[in-house]
């Protein structure tokens, strides 16, 4: 269904005339009925389309989002919809196995019957990643957030980041004010795993049960002890035996709120 059609229904649906809508968002009615009809050769201004999602009460961003894609050559179109359509199947799939606690055994026959295609993994060259926001990390003391509820590269939100190619990577927005002042509180962080950890290094670490996170400056230290230092001098770094960590994770990436 195209644009036009889906702002006419809409408008028949709350029962409105053209001359309604034109005198309400202020734009003419021939111009509104050449919309409708699919006879304007570009879709309508953002301005006009904000108004629209009032008037006819869209969900806000929605016709905006529509029309965007309308924008689009018809062959990057057709790739983002089929992606989408692919990353609707895979959100559903995850669904299920979190909602029936399915076994590693069962994924194969599962991932079949969604009609989940999995990639051969060979590498191609990008503008950049979407690498998943997979929740938040405490820049402070370590806390219960469970970051394995997100297969790799799932989650709820995602942010692009132009030339980095690593599959595993992922972002984490900080929370907390102890690696201030080079990180604030909703700085979003990318971290990736292929990168070296060296001495010094601002790291997001997972540890073993009980399950907990944090991100600190690291420091390998004498008999397997992993020193956490804050960047934030009114705090005190912590020593942690190394046996307790199960992941360290360089911070690549800064996306700060201005």
């Amino acid at each position: 269904m195209s644009l036009g059609q889906i702002i006419r229904n809409k408008r028949e649906e709350l029962k409105l005339t053209l001359d309604e809508v034109s005198n309400k968002v202020g734009y003419s009615k021939p111009y509104l009925s050449t919309i409708e009809t699919g006879k304007v050769k570009n879709p309508p201004s953002d301005d006009l389309l904000t108004r629209l999602e009032r008037v006819l009460q869209f969900d806000g961003g929605l016709l905006l989002h529509l029309a965007h894609m309308e924008r689009l050559p018809s062959d990057i179109r057709g790739s983002y919809e089929s992606r989408e359509a692919e990353n609707q199947k895979l959100r559903q799939f995850v669904r299920r196995v979190t909602e029936k606690g399915v076994k590693p055994s069962d994924l194969r026959s599962l991932l079949s019957e969604a009609k989940i295609q999995m990639k051969d993994g060979k590498s191609t060259i990008s503008a950049g990643r979407l690498v998943p926001i997979i929740n938040k990390v405490a820049a402070g003391y370590p806390t219960d957030f469970n970051d394995l509820d997100y297969p790799v590269g799932i989650a709820d939100d995602y942010v692009r980041c132009p030339d980095l190619h690593d599959p595993n990577a992922f972002a984490v927005r900080v929370v907390g004010d102890s690696m201030e002042p080079r990180f604030s509180e909703g700085d979003i962080v990318i971290f990736s795993p292929a990168m070296e950890v060296r001495n010094g290094d601002d790291c997001f670490v997972r540890f073993t049960m009980p399950h907990e996170t944090t991100f600190k400056r690291v420091f390998f230290e004498k008999e397997e002890k992993v020193r956490l230092q804050p960047r934030n001098e009114r705090y005190s770094p912590t020593l942690i035996d190394g046996g307790r960590i199960d992941g360290i994770y360089r911070a690549v990436i800064r996306y700060e709120r201005l």
